[in-house]
Parts: C-alpha cells; sequence; structure tokens
C-alpha cells in the first residue's frame, strides 16, 4: 500500500515546482501568497515526513 504521506509530500513539492515555474516573482523564492503558501505546505509535509522515517529507524 503506497504511503499517503509520502504521496502527499511529493505532490506538494510538484504543485511548488509547477507553481514556480509559472509565476514570475516566485521564479526565485516563493515570494507570491500563492507561491508562499505552497512551499509551506510542502515544507511542513516534507518535515513531517523526515520525522517519521527517523522515528522508524530508531525502532
Amino acid at each position: 500500500m503506497p504511503d499517503d504521506l509520502y504521496q502527499r509530500y511529493q505532490a506538494a513539492h510538484r504543485a511548488c515546482q509547477a507553481h514556480a515555474a509559472s509565476c514570475t516573482p516566485c521564479a526565485d523564492s516563493a515570494t507570491c501568497p500563492t507561491g508562499k503558501r505552497l512551499y509551506e505546505t510542502f515544507a511542513r509535509l516534507q518535515d513531517a515526513y523526515l520525522t517519521r522515517l527517523k522515528q522508524r529507524r530508531k525502532r
């Protein structure tokens, strides 16, 4: 069964990339409100996924 958290994390990454590719202010960094929201979602999901990986390794 695919890992839902991993899939959401990867989808958020793709959304960030797609937005940055079509948004001039976000070309170098997330500077528009939409780009900032997308990046924050991606970062939050990435942190959650990496935290879970670290917890699994400790077991």
